[in-house]
């Protein structure tokens, strides 16, 4: 079977279709949530010019010394600024590798919604919703501030499609999200003067994963690396279409859907070419929900038949998991699930 991620035009969603128009795009995202987990999306509204000045920032920062940009690193819990070649392991969020070295050669920088962004909730946790750091580079923080606020605007929109798609109040959404942990990270996948990476067979970009929260707004280049994993276990090429953004779900997603909904698992392995990684760049828009929801299994999404698979957990505490998998290297003991299918793929 052909391996595909369809491509859905949200323009319904975004400058106000029909009711009819609309009904038509959530039960094309329903399909594409039960069958893929990865869609393609057209008709998002996000300006040529405000991604042209993401992509601009993007090759600012990362165009810096290695030396530069190490000075804007944080504290392994602090989701910001600088993670530099070789600083995390995402397959560790899943529990999956034995040892505890960091394997991925790309480099980020994270951005997110500080406490500040949500003047209406008082006592916000400084580590899930801490400061910014801002590089100095003409430019950066406003270029990259628009693209925040379209990808969180698009984000939201693909929650009230959910919730149609779905048949629950799109209220549902709302209450959890109103202090939504979003961070946009930044992605290079190269390899900078002074790194040490060997490019050998086992290189890999970024590990498999699945992402931690609702949904997830991908802009990247249209370069190969990008590899989603097939429900018959084959590990797939994925680029987007011209134009689209690519949106996948999340484990919070899947877990109040009883996996109804797909959280896909993914990697990137850029390829080699000429003894020289091929460059790729990517920002991935985690849109996560309030650090203090808690996440229990929808019930129309659960019978006798199909009886809840995961207890209930709050957002904060899953995701605190993950990010000690990925970026502390701890291995998360609580995903079994999930490390079950990268062990089964054809990875091993």
């Amino acid at each position: 079977m052909t391996f595909h991620v369809p491509l859905v035009d949200i323009t319904p969603y975004v400058t106000g279709g029909t009711g009819a128009e609309r009904a038509a795009v959530a039960r094309a995202i329903d399909d594409a949530c039960r069958t893929v987990g990865f869609i393609q999306i057209t008709g998002h509204g996000v300006p040529a010019a405000v991604i042209a000045g993401l992509e601009a920032s993007i090759d600012g920062f990362f165009g810096l010394d290695l030396d530069v940009k190490n000075t804007y690193r944080t504290p392994p819990e602090i989701n910001r600024g600088y993670s530099p070649p070789k600083s995390e392991s995402l397959s560790l969020s899943l529990g999956v590798e034995q040892a505890s070295r960091m394997n991925d050669f790309f480099e980020a920088f994270n951005v997110g919604a500080t406490a500040a962004h949500y003047p209406h909730v008082a006592h916000l946790d400084p580590i899930d919703y801490a400061d910014n750091v801002w590089p100095d580079v003409a430019g950066f923080e406003p270029a990259v501030s628009a693209y925040f606020g379209e990808a969180a605007r698009v984000a939201r929109t693909l929650t009230d499609i959910f919730a149609d798609a779905l048949g629950i109040d799109r209220a549902f959404f709302d209450a959890r999200t109103d202090h939504s942990l979003d961070v946009l990270r930044m992605n290079n996948y190269a390899l900078p003067p002074g790194t040490d990476v060997t490019l050998d067979g086992d290189l890999i970009g970024m590990g498999e994963h699945t992402d931690y929260g609702i949904v997830t707004v991908l802009w990247a280049d249209r370069v190969a690396g990008l590899q989603v994993l097939g429900s018959d276990g084959s590990w797939n090429d994925v680029q987007p279409a011209e134009g689209a953004l690519l949106v996948n779900l999340g484990d919070v997603t899947a877990r109040l859907t009883n996996e109804q909904w797909m959280s896909t698992l993914h990697r990137v392995k850029p390829p080699v070419i000429d003894g020289t990684i091929r460059r790729r760049r990517s920002a991935a828009f985690f849109h996560d929900g309030n650090v203090d929801a808690l996440i229990e299994t929808l019930p129309q999404c659960v019978d006798p038949q199909h009886p809840a698979i995961y207890e209930p957990v709050t957002v904060q505490e899953h995701i605190r998991a993950k990010l000690a998998g990925s970026r502390a290297g701890v291995r998360n003991e609580t995903a079994d699930r999930e490390s079950a299918r990268v062990l089964s793929s054809d990875r091993y």
